[in-house]
């Protein structure tokens, strides 16, 4: 693992300027000669808190000066500066009132590492999610002209985030309509890894080439030397767009009806609020283009941006156990070399889920879309029908954007498309955006899709060998961080798909477990052993199908089940048990079930938030009494 040094903490005590930011208004008294200092003492605080905290850090540090000159131009809250994913939008909370709750940064109890409306006015729109902020701030321009008022409406998106269909459908909407908006592009030529597609590479002509400026000035000329007289104005126009449109990728902004502005210096902050005020002048929808570069101001993060990207929480402990992902990319590795049809795709995330591992040795064969999760998963079902077998790696918080195309796409041709899910169950710090707390729920009731979730890193391997074998769609949920050190065993080998297993036998109780539950549910029998009560435990690692078999004999013999899963309790595995249970006529019988309750999961640990909704060893065992009245 990788050791980040912070700031001392010397640097951090001498913040002047900053402490007087408590508000856009008082970043709005500093002189001009002021802000580079300001700047400086911004990235020393984000170096310092984040490298504590865990949190994004290279994306932050580029988006300094952009966020100062943002809110010295604009005047928020009035004025709606809406952040894409936000995960740029660490400075922005330091100069909206912030600061002193900057220290709780991603804690549980503490301000979020995206935007929330909840958290404060100058966040007008939560996200978490890449490509949405040109959507919503096209709906607050609607709304504004409506009500006939003249607030000024800004999204911030980066040039990740912009290859998402779902901003590019905006973009065409705001330029069909007109209404005054401005788009701010913030190219850094990052997503959290380097940006794919054709758009990057357009984009990259103007980061690259320095014959934009050639074109831009020389056009600029031909403009002033024409006559006066609206027919040559306009041949003017043209020409100008003609010299630009050689090098620069205007024209695409343009065609879609939005004024292109740039690109700017994006740190230099007296150039992004001479841009900005003339984007704010304009009375149609604008494009800023601004050039950044991620992790500016800390060498570790400008030379990796994309391991400073996220930076991970602090952890005490010494021993290296391998996560999930990790041993999910090992597996794909060697399937791939025993399996030339196997191919897998990833939406933007090749080092989060470890497929670049892959990726190097089988470079053809593993596909970044970029934030594309719809068109990932559609994608692996064309594949599919060619006889390939595709592996989507994807986090269980984005497969939501793609459910129509697992229903449609995948699901309805029975296609064998494997859907490798990361990041399930509870994920900790990022919070309510990113919990994979509802994948189970919105997956078992898809005709024809199987649904699997491992006890252990062992036993991921030898179900995404069962999902390369199966000929189906299946859909293999697994948690973020370590595995529970389990030995890896060398040979792989077929699970019967739908049949759980039975880790401990007892006759008072039946703890069915599924997933990341069933170590804590081991552990949750050796606490009732100790108050006398003997558990059966089941690891029942499909939910769906599930083993009827052996869930019904347990619910005839024992009388007394607690299901428990780190997913929502509405429609998750525990529903389908009651629902079992209900078709097989067995109502005599005593049931818990433990899960999360119909609420969004807040930012925190991974331990403090399982411990809040009884999903640790304690919480199951104090549970499962509850089925022992005066026990």
């Amino acid at each position: 693992m990788r050791l980040i040094s912070p700031i001392r903490s010397k640097q951090v005590t001498a913040l002047k300027l900053l402490d007087r930011i408590d508000s856009p208004a008082d970043l709005k008294k500093l002189k001009k000669r002021e802000l580079k200092q300001l700047a400086a003492e911004i990235r020393q605080e984000l170096v310092a808190r984040v490298t504590s905290n865990g949190g994004h850090l290279a994306s932050n540090l580029g988006a300094v000066e952009l966020t100062i000159a943002l809110h010295r131009v604009f005047d928020s809250p009035r004025d709606k500066i809406v952040w894409d994913v936000g995960h740029q939008s660490y400075v922005h909370k330091l100069l909206t009132g912030r600061r002193k709750r900057f220290a709780s940064l991603r804690q549980y109890g503490g301000i979020s590492g995206f935007t929330s409306r909840s958290e404060s006015e100058h966040d007008p729109f939560g996200a978490g999610h890449a490509s949405t902020s040109v959507s919503a701030a096209l709906g607050m321009a609607i709304a504004r002209d409506l009500a006939g008022d003249d607030y000024h409406v800004v999204a911030i998106i980066g040039d990740g985030a912009i290859t998402g269909g779902m901003a590019l459908e905006a973009m065409n909407q705001a330029g069909h309509l007109g209404s005054r908006m401005c788009v701010v592009l913030n190219d850094n030529g990052m997503s959290i890894s380097p940006t794919v597609g054709g758009i990057a590479k357009l984009l990259n002509r103007v980061r690259l080439d320095y014959r934009y400026q050639w074109a831009e000035k020389r056009g600029e000329r031909l403009i002033d030397a024409l006559p006066l007289g609206k027919k040559l104005v306009q041949f003017g126009q043209w020409l100008r767009r003609g010299f630009k449109g050689l090098v620069m990728p205007t024209v695409l902004w343009e065609e879609l009806g939005l004024t292109y502005i740039g690109p700017i210096d994006g740190h230099d902050i007296s150039a992004l609020e001479t841009a900005l005020a003339q984007a704010r002048a304009y009375s149609k929808p604008t494009f800023v283009h601004i050039i950044t570069t991620k992790g500016k101001g800390y060498q570790p993060a400008e030379g990796d941006a994309v391991y400073f990207h996220g930076v991970p929480v602090k952890s005490a402990s010494t021993r290296v156990v391998p996560s999930y992902s990790e041993v999910f990319a090992q597996t794909v590795l060697r399937l791939a070399r025993e399996e030339p049809r196997l191919v897998a795709i990833t939406p933007a995330m090749p080092e989060g889920n470890f497929l670049s591992t892959v990726e190097a040795e089988f470079p053809q064969r593993v596909f970044d879309v970029g934030i594309c999760e719809q068109h990932a998963v559609t994608f692996a079902a064309g594949l599919a029908t060619q006889g390939f077998i595709p592996i989507v790696a994807i986090y269980s918080t984005f497969l939501q954007r793609a459910f129509d195309q697992i229903i449609h796409d995948v699901c309805l041709q029975d296609l064998p498309v494997i859907f490798a899910i990361d990041r399930s169950g509870i994920v900790g710090e990022d919070g309510k955006t990113h919990q994979g707390t509802f994948d189970i729920s919105y997956l078992k009731f898809i005709p024809n899709l199987i649904v699997a979730a491992p006890k252990d890193e062992n036993e991921l391997q030898h179900l995404l060998y069962t999902a390369v074998k199966s000929k189906h769609p299946m859909a293999i949920r697994y948690p973020r961080g370590s595995g529970l050190g389990i030995e890896i065993e060398p040979v792989l080998h077929e699970i019967p798909i739908g049949k759980g297993e039975i880790i401990r036998q007892g006759k008072d109780v039946a703890i069915l477990a599924i997933g990341t539950m069933v170590a804590p549910a081991v552990e949750a029998a050796r606490e009732l052993a100790s108050r006398g009560i003997e558990a059966t435990v089941v690891n029942a690692r499909f939910a769906k199908p599930l083993d009827a078999e052996l869930i019904t004999d347990l619910a005839r013999r024992i009388k007394r089940l607690v299901t428990i899963e780190e997913n929502a309790l509405s429609g998750g595995f525990g529903s389908s048990v009651v629902d079992l249970l209900q078709e097989s006529g067995i109502n005599d019988i005593r049931l818990k079930s433990i899960g999360i309750p119909d609420e969004f999961v807040e930012q925190g640990a991974q331990a403090v938030l399982r411990a809040k909704y009884g999903l640790d060893a304690q919480g199951i065992a104090k549970q499962a009494l509850e089925l022992f009245p005066g026990h």
